[in-house]
């Protein structure tokens, strides 16, 4: 059977404003040091899957970008670009419909473009245990990662009975709980973290979103009659602004996992997905006084910082728990504990039309 591999990178990764912009996101940055962050996650699935197989799916907006930064690892016409943003279940669809009309039925391995993998030969296990299973089970399969802290900030995964090959079913998926329900997941032994990667056949999820999302499989079904013909692209762009906005989680895995058809394997491979600037110490290392240090930046008395610095020097005195950021053309200053909030001035800017800050 074929096996495919899909990168979504569509999102707009507001939380590392002012670096990330719209037309260069976070999946288009070097945060860790050694490549963007795209190019990591092309090469992590690259030990699983041929070059040839291996998808991304991105925004219009960033796909001349994304084929520029990805030249040499991923064929320009295996990049789709989404004509606009509909959430998961839609970008996943659509990928599938791809696959299935061009070349043929086999297992889409799916991760987001933006996460931090320490231990990438664990994850490589773990995508390879959960091909095999897709190859032999009409079964949805998900990767849950050990939680190493009461994270109030991840969804969970309840895992039920498991197998000789010590793969789980999921008995239900939790949303981002509060500090005292994430404490009791994690005593409990019983939940993983939801790391957003999937493995299955396409025409299985396919078959799972007509079943359960039948308005948004119609309209994938539309875009998938006119793949291969002259009025491909006008389809699509007809079509696809009208899909209703759905994550796959609520779309399909939360149904299918009370009919007992998602399976979750565990793996600890180290996993972050550097959501904000205040993850920035999960990447780099951090000095005698907690704080990471990035560029020209220089401080004095200060704590548990993270300072940026794009060209400028930029220094601080006698502050704690912050994050300073600088850029051509803005410099964003938050507490540390308000790093989640950054894309509250995103929202801001937009509606000064500030554009040319996005």
């Amino acid at each position: 059977m074929n096996h495919y591999g899909v990168i979504m990178a569509g999102g707009g990764g507001t939380r590392f404003w002012p670096l990330s912009r719209q037309k260069k996101p976070k999946q288009l940055l070097n945060l860790t040091g050694s490549d963007l962050m795209v190019n990591e996650a092309v090469d992590r699935m690259a030990a699983v899957i041929g070059k040839s197989n291996i998808f991304i799916v991105t925004s219009e907006l960033q796909a001349p970008d994304m084929t520029v930064a990805t030249a040499g690892r991923v064929f320009p016409m295996n990049i789709l670009a989404e004509p606009c943003a509909r959430n998961t279940a839609t970008c996943i669809g659509y990928c599938a419909m791809e696959i299935l009309k061009k070349y043929g039925d086999g297992v889409m391995v799916i991760t987001p473009a933006d996460h931090y993998i320490k231990n990438t030969a664990a994850l490589t296990d773990a995508f390879k245990k959960a091909i095999l299973t897709a190859e032999e089970q009409d079964k949805l399969i998900t990767i849950g990662l050990k939680p190493s802290f009461a994270s109030t900030a991840f969804g969970y995964i309840k895992c039920g009975g498991t197998t000789q090959s010590g793969i789980h079913q999921v008995l239900g998926f939790k949303e981002k709980p509060d500090a005292q329900t994430a404490q009791q997941y994690l005593e409990s032994g019983e939940y993983l973290w939801n790391s957003g990667m999937f493995i299955w056949k396409a025409s299985l999820i396919l078959e799972k979103l007509k079943a359960y999302a039948p308005d948004i499989y119609a309209d994938l079904e539309k875009i998938g009659n006119a793949m291969n013909t002259p009025d491909e692209q006008a389809v699509l762009h007809e079509v696809y602004p009208q899909i209703r906005k759905l994550s796959i989680d609520y779309a399909v895995m939360e149904p299918s996992a009370s009919m007992g058809d998602v399976l979750v394997i565990p793996c600890d491979c180290g996993w972050n997905d550097v959501g904000s600037w205040d993850m920035m110490d999960v990447l780099h290392r951090k000095d005698e006084n907690g704080n990471v240090l990035l560029g020209d930046a220089a401080v004095i008395d200060v704590k548990g910082s993270v300072v940026y610095s794009s060209k400028r020097a930029v220094t601080a005195l006698g502050v704690d728990n912050v994050i300073i950021v600088e850029t051509d053309d803005a410099v964003m200053v938050c507490a540390k504990d308000r790093a989640q909030d950054v894309k509250l001035i995103v929202d801001a800017l937009v509606q000064k039309g500030r554009n040319e800050l996005l």
